[in-house]
């Protein structure tokens, strides 16, 4: 896999991206509570108003639910580099280009595999508006 020093470079790079992502779910839990206090202490909202501010409010939550998941997957990158897995396609098996963990440090496939999974995501997604059952997996009963 990776030498000692570029090991530890890799894990700097996730744990940087890791407190990163949490600066920002912080600064935005912290501007979520700043808007519940300030609802409590403003006159009511008409209606548009109330439409607008749960609006800001379900994105915020999404936004940290994303991050939430980042964090997740940068977690199982740091334990893929303690087990030497770091860098290995999880379908094919093949190494990760360097460039592509660059851009994306916690990448489980690597970009072949990863367009092929986006391929098979859109063709099933153009099949459910017409009401296509999706092909049997491997193994399944038909």
């Amino acid at each position: 896999m990776a030498t000692k020093k570029k090991k530890e470079a890799l894990r700097k790079m996730l744990v940087e991206k890791k407190r990163e992502v949490w600066g920002d779910i912080k600064e935005r839990l912290f501007e979520q509570l700043g808007k519940e206090y300030r609802r409590e202490i403003e006159t009511a909202l008409d209606e548009g108003d109330r439409a607008l501010a749960n609006l800001a409010e379900e994105t915020g939550i999404t936004i940290v639910n994303l991050r939430k998941d980042m964090l997740e997957k940068i977690d199982r990158a740091l334990e893929k580099l303690d087990q030497g897995t770091y860098g290995i396609c999880e379908d094919c098996g093949g190494e990760i280009s360097e460039q592509r963990l660059k851009a994306v440090p916690f990448a489980i496939y690597c970009i072949e595999c990863k367009q092929k999974r986006e391929e098979l995501e859109q063709i099933e997604q153009e099949r459910e508006p017409f009401g296509a059952p999706a092909p049997p997996e491997v193994g399944e009963e038909i």
